[in-house]
């Protein structure tokens, strides 16, 4: 991992966000697959996402192209706090950061689950 990038997100913002979410699971404040939004960049169209993000060095803008990057950046956050992070839609159809809380390490690098959604 010698060349990490992480774009717009915040480590320390992440962090805090995730201790936040603990405290919530701790409260048996269950939600749907142990996943916890801890942002949400309320848009889903790929420019906005691409600046949002700051995701710059995008080959394409295309949806796939911006799933793929997606995915890399939350495997490389995962990795980097010691939590599994994905990217999804939210319920209102925005494009989140979730925590997925598990017993497991962490996950290897899924897709978006919404790959049919156009983003």
């Amino acid at each position: 991992m010698e060349d990490v990038k992480i774009y717009g997100l915040c480590l320390e913002r992440l962090k805090y966000q995730v201790g936040l979410a603990y405290e919530k699971k701790q409260h048996n404040e269950a939600t749907a697959q142990n996943r916890y939004l801890l942002e949400s960049y309320h848009s889903a169209d790929i420019d906005d996402i691409i600046d949002i993000l700051e995701l710059y060095d995008l080959d394409e803008r295309t949806s796939s192209h911006l799933r793929e990057k997606l995915n890399e950046l939350a495997y490389t956050v995962s990795l980097l706090i010691s939590e599994t992070m994905v990217f999804d839609l939210t319920d209102e159809g925005h494009l989140g950061l979730y925590l997925v809380v598990t017993d497991e390490a962490i996950l290897e690098p899924e897709h978006v689950t919404a790959a049919e959604v156009e983003i």
